[in-house]
């Protein structure tokens, strides 16, 4: 055949009408077992595949949820969206993972699509407010993971992300660092504000000033993040590096190379994320990690039980990270 193989084409090859083949590959009503069988295996030797847009226009909603991430070259929303897609498999439920690249009107057009595909839900890292905004407006359930921005109340997975700096700064005092930059993104986003907020704690906590100098907010993918980092390390001589997330931790790694420092002789380096490339260094990156498998498992189980019940009570999820020490962190130099 020349064209997709319809329910009427099944019908007329099993023998029976166009609405008992529709109940058949359903599963809807009743169909007697002698029909149910032939139009099966009519299906499977045509190669039926349902028409999802019918169904989708038939009921006002599908079984795809929309999944808009940051940035799918980063190995932290990669290994989110496997943990969603693990657990939408399981419900029998799509994923259309897309990339709005932390970019507020891509993210806005993400929102769109998945509102005309109707999507049963989507679940989002979010870069603003809008997007969210507008899928609630249509009555479409919203998770947020990683980051809180919603002004709609909406479920959420988030991190301890004050705990897990506190911890990495705690480290790198309890070593005898006194100078500890923090690399960070400059955004408002509560994952941003939460790390620094940690950092601050750790330091008044330890009786050590807050030198603003130390702190080095850093647009994301900008061009001249490594020189501005060289020009940190240089001006302002820190003897520990904290970076807030893997993509800062990778960079801040590669301008302690060019300038010959040596880890952890010379600086130590903290990372916040572990991801593959910490552990194939030597020597490896201390880092925090975030369970993000278990992140994105929990974002989709929270978007199942608000297509199930969308009265239910509204939830935030709070993970915890763990500090894994490595070779980068020691003590500081004599001699910095």
């Amino acid at each position: 055949m020349n064209r997709p193989v319809t329910l009427a084409d099944l019908a007329r090859v099993a023998g029976t009408s166009p609405s008992t083949a529709s109940r058949a590959l359903s599963g809807r009503g009743y169909v007697s077992a002698g029909a149910r069988t032939r139009l099966q295996e009519a299906a499977e030797r045509l190669g039926y595949v349902p028409n999802a847009s019918a169904r989708t226009l038939k009921q006002q909603t599908s079984r795809v949820v929309g999944v808009a991430v940051s940035d799918l070259g980063n190995p932290f929303y990669a290994n989110l969206a496997a943990g969603i897609e693990q657990t939408l498999r399981e419900a029998d439920f799509q994923m259309v993972l897309v990339s709005d690249n932390s970019d507020e009107s891509q993210e806005l057009a993400c929102a769109r699509a998945f509102l005309a595909m109707r999507a049963a839900g989507v679940i989002i890292t979010p870069a603003d407010r809008s997007a969210a905004a507008l899928l609630a407006r249509n009555g479409v359930a919203v998770v947020e993971v990683d980051r809180q921005l919603a002004d709609v109340p909406c479920d959420a997975v988030v991190l301890d992300n004050a705990r897990g700096a506190r911890e990495a700064t705690d480290h790198l005092l309890e070593l005898g660092h006194r100078r500890i930059a923090l690399l960070m993104a400059d955004t408002d986003w509560t994952s941003d504000a939460g790390r620094l907020q940690g950092y601050v704690q750790a330091l008044d906590e330890a009786g050590v000033e807050v030198d603003e100098r130390l702190i080095l907010p850093v647009a994301f993918h900008a061009p001249d993040a490594e020189d501005r980092i060289g020009r940190l390390v240089a001006e302002e001589r820190p003897t520990a590096i904290f970076a807030a997330n893997n993509t800062l931790a990778e960079r801040a790694w590669h301008v302690l190379r060019r300038r010959r420092l040596r880890l952890p002789r010379d600086v130590s380096l903290v990372g916040f994320d572990d991801v593959p490339w910490m552990t194939m260094v030597d020597p490896g990156i201390t880092a925090v990690v975030q369970p993000i498998l278990e992140m994105g498992r929990a974002a989709a189980q929270l978007l199942l039980r608000r297509a199930e019940d969308p009265d239910c009570p509204r939830t935030v999820q709070m993970l915890e990270s763990t500090l894994v020490r490595r070779g980068s962190t020691g003590p500081p130099p004599a001699h910095p």
